[in-house]
């Protein structure tokens, strides 16, 4: 990619959905601070971004399934009825098969009203791109709307950033409409986008580069987690 494909990538003026990753809180004696949470939800809401729990920000990878199912519960009760809110689907270190694991979360997720966002699984790195896209598809499969996320291993041992092959099926996937993308390199991302203008227009890539917010000039809109610490300024 040249300098020239670069540049005719720039968008400007173009509306941008930015999502917060929300920070998850504790009190001293190590419970979860739910009242201090709640009161961060409404004000990261009332500045015009969509909130996203139990994500990283979250320490998905550290609360239990009966804390994440409550982060769900308190995440409804604190934002006014039918706000959209995105959370995350963590399956890493259960037991049972990948799909199923996968659509129980997001059935619970669902059930409280939120979009689910799909955690990367260790337990796919090894699997060639036809059963990593069959297993999303079925993952998917009927559901109104499903996020994705390419995670840098950098970040997590879970994560893997995808092959072109595995992307491209992803993108046509009809019931996921985008994907967090954080890989730390610009010029991935900008091949994500050039992909995802030529494959699949309304698909979104949502950048996790907190290095790099500018991508959004490039047609990335963003999934934040340094959005969370101060939504009036991100916003």
């Amino acid at each position: 990619m040249n300098i020239e494909q670069v540049l005719d990538q720039i968008q400007p003026r173009r509306k941008i959905t930015g999502i917060a990753a929300a920070l998850l809180p504790f009190e001293e004696n190590g419970t979860i601070a739910v009242e201090a949470f709640q009161n961060h939800l409404l004000r990261t809401h009332t500045t015009g971004l969509i909130n996203a729990v139990n994500m990283d920000t979250g320490y998905v990878n550290y609360v239990s399934e009966q804390e994440q199912q409550q982060v769900l519960q308190w995440t409804r009760e604190a934002l006014p009825p039918h706000t959209k809110f995105v959370a995350g689907a963590y399956i890493e270190g259960l037991e049972g098969e990948v799909v199923s694991l996968y659509r129980r979360k997001i059935d619970q997720i669902v059930e409280y009203g939120g979009t689910p966002i799909i955690f990367q699984t260790a337990r796919l790195h090894d699997q060639p791109s036809r059963e990593k896209i069959r297993c999303y598809a079925e993952i998917c499969r009927g559901f109104d709307e499903v996020l994705g996320f390419e995670l840098s291993p950098v970040f997590a041992p879970n994560g893997e950033i995808f092959d072109d092959e595995t992307m491209q099926g992803l993108m046509q996937i009809p019931e996921l409409v985008g994907l967090k993308h954080s890989s730390l390199d610009r010029t991935t991302e900008l091949k994500r986008l050039a992909l995802r203008n030529e494959v699949r227009p309304e698909f979104r890539i949502y950048t996790g580069n907190d290095l790099a917010i500018d991508m959004i000039e490039y047609g990335s809109d963003y999934l934040l987690g340094l959005a969370t610490f101060a939504p009036e300024k991100i916003r």
